[in-house]
């Protein structure tokens, strides 16, 4: 059984993103995964201060909440990473987590996410695709730093107020049926 872990940075509790993550979620279950659901917002995730004792084997010094994360990333084969776009980047919560990942970038570590899958999922108000553009290079470039697999982008633009992703179905079947691809393929 597949183990498919969806991050949801967004501070929205059933916002567009969360919304998006959970149907991909849904889908992959309905085809036999086991999927998961991290709300950032409900997490205490300090700033990493690149003291780099997770360098030295340690534990992260930060003592909160990451570091019940990490085992949760590990364990996964797919993870969905979901936040809408403020300021033409991640939301603060999404960053902090991503910062994180410093812990994933020492060679004693590195191999407990090289080649994990990722997807990524960014729903913005603004209608202008070029608007995610800054966030969506940052994300490839991480994910290619850390040797993951970015397999699919979901951007979905125009959706800003809460709710309004429930008015695109098709986004929502896309999403639906992308994850049931996730449960019974290993490729996209």
């Amino acid at each position: 059984m597949k183990k498919i872990l969806g991050i949801v940075g967004s501070p929205r509790l059933n916002g567009n993103t969360h919304v998006l993550v959970s149907k991909i979620i849904e889908g992959a279950e309905k085809a036999g995964a086991s999927g998961d659901i991290i709300l950032l917002k409900d997490l205490d995730i300090k700033e990493c201060d690149g003291c780099h004792s997770c360098w030295k084997g340690n534990e992260c010094s930060k003592h909160d909440d990451m570091n019940k994360l990490y085992p949760k990333i590990i364990e996964s084969e797919i993870i969905i990473f979901g936040t809408p776009v403020y300021w033409y980047g991640p939301t603060a919560l999404m960053k902090a987590f991503l910062d994180r990942f410093v812990y994933f970038n020492c060679p004693g570590n590195r191999e407990k996410i090289k080649g994990k899958r990722v997807l990524l999922v960014v729903p913005f108000e603004e209608d202008d695709l070029r608007t995610a553009r800054p966030l969506i290079n940052m994300f490839e470039k991480s994910f290619q730093y850390l040797e993951m697999t970015l397999i699919e982008k979901i951007i979905v633009p125009g959706i800003g107020e809460k709710g309004a992703i429930l008015k695109k179905q098709e986004r929502l079947d896309k999403c639906y049926e992308l994850g049931k691809k996730l449960a019974i393929r290993d490729e996209l």
